[in-house]
Parts: C-alpha cells; sequence; structure tokens
C-alpha cells in the first residue's frame, strides 16, 4: 500500500486524468495517486479519454498507449493539437523507437511496464514541479532575433505570433534562449527538459527535430541549428 505523504498545495489541485484499459492496474494507480493528494478521474479507451480530456482539462494525462478504441499515440496526436497538458506515456514496449516516436508527437516523459507504482507517481511530481516552476517564472523576456520567449506566459512567439510548443519542446528552447549562439550539448539539454527522467539523449532530436518544423513552418527557419558532433545551437538571425 502507497505510505502517508506530505501533500502541498500543487498537489491537492492537481487532476490526473488516468487512462488504462486493465481495470486493475488503473485501480492500483489511482490509490496511489489520491495516497499522494491528487484527485483522479479514469478513463478505459482512448474515445472516453478524449471526452473526459475536453470535459475536465486534466492537470496531467498517464496514457497508456494500448488501448480499445483509439490508441493511445492517437490520443496523444490530438490532445497535441489542443494544448499543452503534461502526457506521460506507459508503454509496454521497450524499444527505443517506441519511445522516441512517442516523445516526437509531444509526450513529456515515458514509463517502461511492467513498473512499480511509485515510479509512475515520482515521475508525476516531476513533470509537474516541471510545469509549475516554468508557469511561476518571473524572469524577463528572452528575444532571440524574430523569436521572443515569454517564460511567464510559458509561451513563445515569432513575429508577435504564437508558436504551438509542447511543454519539453518550450523547456528546451528556453533554455537555449538564455544562451543564444552557445553550443548545446544533447546532455546539457536533456538536464534542461527532462532532468528526472531516464530518457536517452535521442529524445532531444525528437524534440527539437519538431521545434524545427514548427520554425520553419512560420518562416522562422535556420534560427536553430545542429552543431555536428556536440548538439545544436540557436542563432541570433535566421
Amino acid at each position: 500500500m502507497p505510505s502517508q505523504t506530505f501533500h502541498t498545495m500543487e498537489q491537492m489541485s492537481a487532476l490526473i486524468l488516468i487512462v488504462e484499459d486493465e481495470p486493475q492496474l488503473a485501480e492500483v494507480l489511482e490509490a496511489y495517486a489520491q495516497q499522494e493528494g491528487y484527485r483522479t478521474e479514469r478513463a478505459g479507451d482512448g474515445n472516453v479519454a478524449l471526452t473526459a480530456f475536453r470535459a475536465s482539462r486534466p492537470d496531467l494525462i498517464l496514457l497508456d498507449v494500448m488501448l480499445p478504441g483509439r490508441s493511445g499515440l492517437e490520443v496523444l496526436k490530438i490532445v497535441r493539437g489542443e494544448g499543452a497538458t503534461p502526457v506521460i506515456l506507459v508503454t509496454a514496449h521497450a524499444e527505443e523507437t517506441d519511445q522516441i516516436v512517442g516523445l516526437e508527437l509531444g509526450a513529456d516523459d515515458y514509463v517502461v511496464k511492467p513498473f512499480r507504482p511509485r515510479e509512475v507517481m515520482a515521475r508525476v511530481k516531476a513533470v509537474l514541479r516541471r510545469t509549475i516552476t516554468a508557469l511561476q517564472d518571473t524572469g524577463p523576456l528572452l528575444r532571440v532575433g524574430p523569436l521572443e520567449v515569454d517564460r511567464r506566459a510559458v509561451e513563445v512567439r515569432v513575429g508577435g505570433q504564437p508558436l504551438a510548443l509542447t511543454p519539453a519542446e518550450f523547456r528546451l528552447l528556453a533554455h537555449m534562449a538564455e544562451a543564444p549562439g552557445r553550443a548545446f550539448t544533447r546532455e546539457d539539454l536533456l538536464a534542461a527538459a527532462l532532468p528526472d527522467s531516464d530518457a536517452l539523449e535521442r529524445v532531444v532530436d525528437a524534440h527539437l527535430a519538431s521545434v524545427r518544423r514548427k520554425l520553419d513552418g512560420c518562416g522562422a527557419g535556420g534560427l536553430l541549428r545542429t552543431v555536428r558532433g556536440v548538439g545544436y545551437r540557436l542563432e541570433t538571425q535566421p
């Protein structure tokens, strides 16, 4: 059974949507989440998950990949098209390619079955903590060429127009915008975006490939550069 813990105000107000088609596993995750002080909702298939997401707008989604009705990856893609709600994927596949696909679609982190419920709760806390920290950031606006990073609003704008980024993409770009022209290693960027995850360094490539496509699409192509043998750099001019 989960142990007694101290509940922060952030935990008490956070709503976790648990999307899992195995009732016993869903019950265990819900019990641990509630013991940690979170409010919870459950959904057993992809279509119900989308209905619940749109109705209650949870603070985080624990999303199983293998679901009836509509797969977890399909749900993730739709959720990402409608907002930046943090998502942790739960997958039975340990293959790196499966994890990369989920992260490319905008997942904030992932856990692989079989897992310990406390491990999942640790990931939930970490992702929510990063989200809350971003929302509380009162630092100055960061400007790099046509790019404006508003850490207080958790928003990136190009030429005044908002750029739709996932939470992990925002953290990566904001971190790079603090030192334009500097070459960051993948290890540096992974530590900045997913410090409490065991994600692989290739995850950075997946996230930044998505960022590059979005920058290209709004006329800011060339801002994000690959530094061969090192990592990535944010240019001061496209």
